[in-house]
């Protein structure tokens, strides 16, 4: 798990005013609320006083109130009001990391990490989100007893349609990309590739009828950051529909998703429930895959799988994470576990550049530079890209 990243928070209809909303993201707390101007605010959720959760108190005056012993946090994370020291001053070191919010297609996103404004990657782009011609799904929440990277990695991996999904019509790529690769696109953040499918199932298949022809599917996939991931299914020239998974690693074994699917055809309203059934029958698919990996984690280094060129997606998507490991962003989750219980962390936010003073401890993070396990696929099987 990384932090500098933006995570989606909660949906944005569950975050209010008056009752604040707590949930897990990256194996730490969090807890969200709104102002009273509508804006909604993520701190760290554990009081710095005696350890209380903030997510279980209330909101008042533009503060979430800790429930046991009633101390007010800012939406800057800073301590209003201490109620067994009235009119005394509040200490410095009263305070928890806040972290910088954006609120778009219905979720509210954190950035959790340190960086600072300008050298933080940006929170993706839905370009057909509300445009002319699309039509967009209300976001679905997939609980998945999975660890996150294998959920990213599941989506990356255009073999495994041929045998997971019958709903589909068990697509299979096209021979030449099993042989020559998937033609893999980079940017800054991510990746993505493009490749033509061929349908291989005799049965009845979902949403046929967008298709012209049974060898007319192309489709691809990327992500962006370590936990962002898009699937573009253009069933012929002219009807697509376009996914967009947004995912907070609970912990190291379970994935909250927030599923976005667009569509350029089907846009009748009365199509959405159709067009639901189509994506939760694909979702489960795979969710019934991902459940019984073993390991559950993604290996340290490709050398404990076999991979092929199919797979190129998923090693250059290790070798993103092997980068991001070496600037020092790679959560130790051995020390996180060993110390549980005993020391409460917090994901360092912006403001811990600023000023020193904190009592919750950073979470521990991987060394930087030490990141050759995560680099180093096996060269054979390779994608140069």
């Amino acid at each position: 798990m990384y932090i500098n990243f933006w995570y989606p928070i909660g949906l944005s209809k569950e975050i209010g005013s008056e009752k604040p909303f707590r949930t897990t993201v990256l194996g730490l707390r969090f807890v969200a609320f709104r102002d009273d101007e509508g804006k909604a605010h993520v701190l760290s959720d554990t009081c710095v006083h005696r350890g209380g959760s903030l997510g279980k108190g209330w909101v008042k005056d533009n503060c979430v109130v800790c429930p046991y012993h009633g101390w007010r946090y800012g939406t800057d994370g800073k301590v209003r009001e201490i109620p067994s020291m009235p009119g005394k001053r509040i200490p410095g070191r009263a305070k928890v990391d806040s972290y910088p919010v954006e609120e778009r297609y219905g979720i509210v996103f954190a950035f959790l990490g340190d960086l600072p404004e300008e050298e933080r990657p940006p929170l993706y782009t839905v370009e057909e989100f509300g445009q002319d011609g699309w039509r967009a799904s209300e976001i679905v929440i997939l609980e998945l007893d999975a660890y996150f990277e294998r959920s990213i990695e599941n989506g990356l991996d255009p073999s495994h349609n041929e045998f997971v999904h019958p709903t589909q019509g068990n697509p299979g790529m096209e021979p030449d990309y099993l042989h020559k690769g998937l033609g893999i696109e980079n940017d800054t953040w991510g990746h993505k590739f493009f490749v033509q499918f061929d349908e291989k199932g005799t049965g009845k298949t979902d949403l046929a009828e967008l298709r012209s022809t049974k060898s007319e599917l192309r489709a691809g996939s990327g992500h962006h950051g370590p936990n962002i991931l898009g699937t573009w299914i253009n069933f012929s020239k002219t009807n697509a529909f376009h996914q967009y998974f947004f995912e907070a690693p609970v912990d190291e074994n379970h994935t909250r998703i927030f599923f976005l699917n667009t569509r350029n055809c089907m846009l009748d309203p009365s199509m959405d429930q159709r067009a639901y059934d189509a994506n939760i029958k694909v979702a489960n698919e795979d969710m019934v895959v991902l459940r019984e990996l073993n390991p559950v984690r993604t290996p340290e280094n490709n050398v404990k799988e076999i991979l092929t060129p199919s797979d190129g997606s998923v090693v250059r998507y290790r070798e993103f994470l092997g980068e991001w490991e070496s600037r020092g962003w790679r959560i130790d989750l051995k020390k996180m576990r060993e110390t549980a219980g005993d020391i409460a962390y917090a994901i360092p936010s912006p403001e811990r550049r600023k000023s020193g003073n904190w009592v919750l401890d950073p979470v521990p993070l991987m060394p930087a530079e030490q990141n050759a396990g995560r680099m180093a696929p096996q060269a054979e099987n390779r994608e140069a890209g």
